[in-house]
């Protein structure tokens, strides 16, 4: 009877101890979700009152009835449509180039085989070390010099510069666990090399391809140096320029600015949420050696 007691006792404390794991789990996992999350509902929260209630000892206001005239003088006087269009056409190029350069660098540093590919590959993975910010004075000289400072080629140029040693990390990373008999196959049935990198690669590479659309539109998206050094009309600026036409020298539409910010933050979660299911399976498929 004793040894059957000492069984049990055993039993309960392993049942126990997994509960125990698994609360403390959930816990840590919903503080976590709750800090990311918070930051959102309050910049939404406060982007429905007036300016002059902001200040309090409350957190967050609930305003009621909600002033949606903030929303309004965003689309107007913060110019949010313009802008916007193009933060749209300024990213998207430069995420297109920056994936179909990139997976076509990444394919030549890991199958075809050359002396100094591993050479290049670490100089194009040095962009890692070098702050986008440190090269504003060169840029902008270079730029003045080719006639393009004001232009989307002034953003377009560095984006893609600075974004292709991420991407190229992270595609050279995924293609090392592609099989080489899936080519080698391609090959023998007449397949040529472009042919294989757009009909075969990238849809191996998509999940890892996705990654790198949402790192980069993240980067791109957000940034605001590089477009106030280079764009002096407001023709070409971005989504960002948009909370500043809402500070003044002495008093500033806050509210205002936060209805922008939080008009500027729905693309990143919208992309975030559309793409999330495959970062996870390149992560997934990209821990699986071929």
């Amino acid at each position: 009877m004793k040894e059957f007691a000492d069984k049990n006792i055993s039993g309960m404390r392993l049942k126990a101890k997994p509960s125990i794991f698994r609360f403390l789990n959930i816990f840590l996992c919903s503080v976590i979700a709750i800090g990311a999350i918070f930051p959102l509902v309050w910049l939404t929260d406060f982007s429905l009152v007036q300016s002059n209630e902001l200040f309090g000892k409350n957190v967050l206001k609930w305003p009621n009835p909600p002033y949606w005239k903030n929303y309004e003088l965003a689309l107007t006087a913060g110019k949010v449509p313009q802008y916007f269009l193009n933060s749209i056409i300024i990213t998207t190029v430069s995420l297109i180039l920056i994936v179909i350069l990139s997976v076509m660098m990444s394919y030549g540093f890991t199958r075809m085989k050359w002396k100094l590919s591993r050479m290049f590959l670490n100089i194009v993975l040095l962009g890692f070390m070098i702050p986008i910010h440190a090269t504003l004075l060169p840029n902008f000289l270079t730029f003045t010099s080719l006639n393009i400072e004001d232009s989307p080629f002034a953003l377009i140029i560095p984006y893609v510069a600075f974004g292709l040693p991420q991407a190229t990390f992270i595609l050279t990373g995924f293609m090392d666990t592609v099989p080489e008999a899936i080519e080698e196959s391609a090959f023998m049935d007449g397949c040529s090399v472009f042919r294989l990198l757009f009909q075969i690669i990238f849809p191996i590479l998509k999940p890892a391809i996705m990654t790198v659309i949402i790192m980069s539109f993240i980067s791109i998206w957000n940034e605001f140096i590089m477009a106030a050094t280079f764009l002096s009309s407001d023709r070409f600026r971005t989504l960002p320029f948009s909370v500043y036409n809402f500070a003044g020298q002495y008093t500033s539409n806050y509210s205002a600015q936060f209805a922008v910010m939080t008009l500027s933050a729905l693309p990143t979660l919208i992309v975030y949420i559309i793409l999330n299911k495959h970062i996870t399976r390149g992560i997934m498929a990209g821990s699986v050696k071929g």
